[in-house]
């Protein structure tokens, strides 16, 4: 809030994304939207309302998300023959198009993407983590088989991963969901599970290949080449408002956010110092160096407000903004800029001829640092285990990933949350072909990492 990103809604459990936190899910739009639209997939848009019983046509899929959703009664102060939810998500009603659309293998693949808001009416939120409403993009694919679906799922989660760890400098875990976590509806969910700087796990992308009982209860059928009628294999695929939220948390410090270069609104902000002497003379050179940041093809800002350089420090520093460049009147007579790295707070003299070179340069060093530092702490705060005493010791005195080959019992997983309040996360794609004796019942498992989680 002090940032202004975001503030408070009227509406419980809401939040009002502020342009300073906007302009970064634009950015997440810019980029993540070219490398969806890359692989493949054009965007189109369907309606807030869906008809209460398309999610009554899938049992598995209304049960996960009955005590979430909203529902529609009346319209003004009539009441609806048909009650009408407000998305959760869209599966129901895009499939129930998909089967008017696809007649023959000659219309798939068919893959469609929107950029919208959901609502999930949620116990507890925290702006951008969970809130009621939130905003986010949700692809929906068709195939022909089940092999070039599961293609799709890892396609699209190789994409996610790349997003978020070259433009996010977050670094996630890639996995497949245990049973008991994984969407409802769907044959299998994998995940991206990122570490926060206070030792939870954050969800940060999901892709999955869904159950044929969603297309046979829309009845999307296709003629194969052969002129015989089949069921068609979809996906759906999510990254939502709350990878902000993943943001702060991975990042962020005591005096506020620290974002990304390629992500943040602003990479650099100008702060001259100087008295009313020789004001003058630092703007006139404050001048060159915007133009130098605009040839660089630098998003900056200058601070002209009359607020105290130490006020100009620390609310760059809340905002997060990369590099603070400070110009007073010694820096300017030797034609420089001091380029202070929020990341931290290392500073070092610039010349302005060479600010077109150096500074996208300092930046992409930043950038990297960013995401070493939370590689490293991810790997620092994993710990691994083979007895589930060693579990709770871990859970009770630690931080962060508990790994540990699990043989996936649900009802065991329950008892893990209620007594550690640990929940498995996923099973790691690198570590998938490995097995080893569970660490509860000592039956062949995969190795899982679990955590604490929002």
């Amino acid at each position: 809030m002090r940032a202004k990103m975001a503030d408070y809604s009227p509406v419980r459990g809401s939040m009002v994304i502020m342009p300073y936190g906007y302009a970064i899910w634009e950015k997440i739009q810019e980029v993540l939207g070219k490398m969806i639209k890359d692989a493949g997939v054009k965007n189109a848009y369907f309606p807030l309302l869906i008809p209460l019983s398309f999610l009554q046509k899938e049992a598995e899929h209304i049960e996960g998300f009955a005590p979430e959703v909203a529902i529609v009664t009346h319209a003004g102060d009539k009441e609806l023959e048909e009650k009408l939810v407000i998305r959760p998500t869209s599966e129901t009603i895009i499939y129930s198009k998909f089967a008017d659309w696809i007649q023959s293998y000659r219309d798939l693949p068919l893959k469609i993407n929107q950029w919208c808001n959901v609502v999930r009416w949620e116990k507890r939120t925290t702006p951008f983590l969970r809130t009621s409403e939130f905003l986010w993009q949700e692809g929906h694919t068709a195939h022909a088989t089940k092999q070039e679906a599961e293609e799709e799922v890892m396609q699209i989660l190789n994409i996610y991963g790349d997003f978020i760890e070259e433009h996010l400098a977050m670094y996630g875990v890639k996995g497949y969901k245990t049973e008991s976590e994984k969407f409802a509806g769907a044959d299998y969910t994998t995940t991206i599970e990122a570490l926060m700087r206070d030792g939870k796990a954050l969800q940060s992308g999901t892709s999955h290949l869904l159950s044929q009982s969603f297309v046979k209860s829309f009845d999307v059928k296709f003629l194969d080449k052969d002129g015989k009628e089949q069921y068609v294999w979809t996906t759906s695929w999510a990254v939502s408002t709350r990878i902000i939220g993943g943001l702060i948390m991975m990042h962020g410090d005591d005096k506020g956010l620290v974002l990304p270069p390629k992500i943040a609104p602003v990479q650099a902000i100008i702060v001259p110092i100087y008295k009313s002497e020789n004001q003058a003379e630092v703007m006139e050179f404050v001048a060159k160096v915007e133009k130098q940041l605009a040839i660089a093809g630098v998003r900056f800002e200058t601070d002209n407000t009359d607020n105290s350089p130490g006020y100009k420090f620390a609310d760059a520093e809340l905002r997060g903004i990369p590099v603070r460049l400070e110009v007073g009147p010694k820096d300017a007579a030797d034609n420089s800029v001091m380029a202070v790295k929020r990341v931290d707070g290392t500073k070092s003299a610039i010349k302005v001829d060479t600010l077109v070179d150096e500074l996208p340069a300092l930046l992409e060093t930043i950038q990297a640092q960013m995401l070493a530092r939370a590689k490293q702490f991810t790997q620092d705060n994993t710990n691994s285990v083979s007895s589930y005493d060693d579990f709770k010791q871990v859970a009770e005195s630690k931080i962060g990933f508990i790994e540990a080959y699990f043989c996936g019992d649900t009802a065991l997983e329950k008892q893990i949350q209620e007594e550690t309040k640990y929940t498995s996360r996923c099973v790691p794609l690198e570590t998938f072909a490995k097995e080893g004796k569970c660490f509860m019942t000592g039956a062949p498992g995969k190795l899982t990492l679990f955590a604490k989680a929002y």
